[in-house]
């Protein structure tokens, strides 16, 4: 294996020494070996406590309490059931933060899960990463919040709104949020921090609000949705499989801040704290919300509010004026996701490309110009933008935002399996973090996601229990394995067939760059010279 490292750092001339090289034999993961974990220098870690909270908080708090509420009533029936479900939800997030948790304890670098799953699975080799890229490369998360944004602009604004000005005002959502985070990355946190406050503010203008309305204090007659709670409950299996899908996905953004633990300061400190308080803060704020919707809409009113059910809320509570007040602010709280969204995605991109796994890999990898991942932050901006402009409206838009998030339920899946090897094999892997989530809560959230999985294959009792009007239910399902397949079929030609026929095989070493950051990279091992 020496001879690997000699090569290596002969070929690149100038770049630093390798510090070492990966055995896939030894599967232990030792913090305090610098030739196991990259670590970067002391000016590159801007992101403390107050920031990773809001990394969470952000990513976690988009439009979707808002909104959701209204979905998740009518396809449960029922106030009583459309609680009980908000709060399991509530308790698969806090089972997801758990586990990441862990894992980040263990392994505190950037690229969150990606890291995760390549230290379990191992055979066949670089299949995982393989896999990963085609989940990352593919997906624009920061689309839909950007369009939702532009919709809330217009509302506020009084003009009627359309698929251009509304994608366009999106574009300019997403763009400007690209900028900020690769231009000015200090300005671009500050900013995060700033919209979670005003999120908290809403959401607690709300809470109290539907406090004063539970006692009367209404512009209209108050609504009667707690006498009989249980009234109309769904006994559609479709139904609540989807209710309760579309809870869990309003808590994912758990694990925001993992993706960034190389730029923490004191980042395992840091994630065990931020994590739990995010979450705790953010299942409090639901629950409650929840409640002072029901204390002020009729439950007729919240079935068919849709998107504006904050509106409605606001409306009954303040009067017609608020309305537009809060299209504003629900334009800021989206604009806050997409923020927290890309500042995410861009920095696993950007561990894509500081390994050697995508073409241009040195490009991707950047810094320049301003010791951010510009063209990690670029990639993600370019995939975003396609996924907002690119289909027509009705169908084909809401498929597109359904493949988005089904295939992270297949990443969890994986992550938690692993979590749950690790366990069960805690000396051969050297597995003893600081935190643990404990064996039960690694299964109980392998069980939530696997029945995210597979539950959105339940075909609905009819037609219009579809959440597509023409289009067939399972297709965004079909649509999400593709994307994994699709990485599956990147490692196929980049791990198998080019080393076999460039004569190489692909080997990991960890080398130090001359701004102090140690990164994990691909390089070409000739088989000839070895023989």
């Amino acid at each position: 294996m020496s001879d690997v490292s000699s090569r290596s750092s002969d070929k690149h001339g100038k770049a630093p020494g390798v510090v070492a090289v990966q055995d896939d034999s030894a599967p232990s993961f030792n913090q305090e070996s610098n030739g196991d974990i990259p670590h970067t220098s002391e000016s590159r870690k801007q992101i403390g406590l107050i920031s990773a909270i809001f990394l969470i908080f952000n990513r976690m708090i988009g439009t979707g309490i808002f909104s959701t509420p209204s979905t998740i009533l009518s396809q449960s029936g029922s106030v009583g059931l459309a609680l009980f479900i908000w709060f399991g939800g509530m308790l698969i997030g806090m089972a997801g933060m758990a586990v990441y948790v862990e894992f980040g304890s263990k392994i505190p670098v950037n690229g969150g899960e990606k890291n995760y799953l390549e230290f379990v699975y191992r055979k066949p080799r670089f299949l995982v990463t393989g896999l990963y890229t085609g989940y990352v490369m593919l997906l624009g998360w920061a689309g839909s919040n950007s369009v939702v944004f532009g919709e809330y602009i217009l509302n506020a604004a009084d003009v009627e709104v359309n698929r251009w000005n509304q994608r366009g005002i999106g574009l300019a959502c997403v763009t400007s949020a690209f900028l900020i985070h690769g231009l000015a990355l200090k300005w671009g946190l500050r900013l995060q921090n700033v919209l979670g406050v005003i999120k908290l503010i809403i959401l607690l203008i709300i809470i109290v609000a539907g406090f004063a309305a539970l006692g009367g204090h209404l512009k209209i007659d108050k609504p009667d949705n707690f006498s009989n709670a249980f009234e109309g409950t769904t006994g559609s299996a479709y139904g609540v499989v989807n209710a309760l899908y579309n809870v869990i996905w309003s808590y994912i953004g758990y694990s925001n801040a993992n993706y960034s633990m190389s730029e923490m300061k004191n980042p395992i400190r840091t994630l065990k704290i931020a994590a739990p308080t995010a979450i705790v803060i953010v299942g409090v704020l639901y629950m409650l919300a929840n409640i002072a919707y029901f204390a002020a809409v009729p439950k007729a009113e919240i079935m068919s509010s849709g998107r504006i059910l904050a509106a409605s809320f606001f409306r009954n509570v303040f009067g017609p004026r608020a309305e537009r007040a809060l299209s504003v602010f629900v334009a800021l709280s989206a604009y806050g996701n997409v923020l927290s969204v890309i500042f995410s995605q861009g920095r696993l991109v950007q561990e894509l490309g500081r390994e050697g796994i995508l073409p241009f890999s040195s490009l991707w990898a950047s810094n320049k110009p301003c010791n951010a991942p510009l063209m990690g932050l670029f990639e993600h901006w370019i995939v975003s933008v396609i996924i907002m402009l690119a289909p027509p409206p009705g169908d084909a838009y809401n498929l597109i935002l359904n493949v988005i998030s089904y295939p992270l339920s297949i990443v969890n899946v994986f992550v938690s399996i692993a979590l749950i090897w690790l366990h069960a094999h805690r000396a051969a892997y050297n597995w003893y973090p600081s935190l643990s989530a404990t064996l039960p809560v690694a299964i109980f959230f392998l069980l939530s996601n696997l029945y995210l999985v597979i539950a959105p294959f339940v075909p609905p009792e009819t037609a219009a229990q579809n959440v597509y009007k023409t289009l067939p239910y399972w297709l965004h399902c079909v649509i999400g394995w593709g994307v994994i397949a699709a990485g599956g079929a990147y490692w196929l030609i980049w791990a198998v067939i080019m080393p076999r026929w460039g004569g190489y095989r692909l080997e990991k070493e960890v080398v130090e760059a001359s701004d102090g950051w140690t990164r994990k990279r691909f390089v070409k091992v000739p088989v000839a010279k070895e023989e």
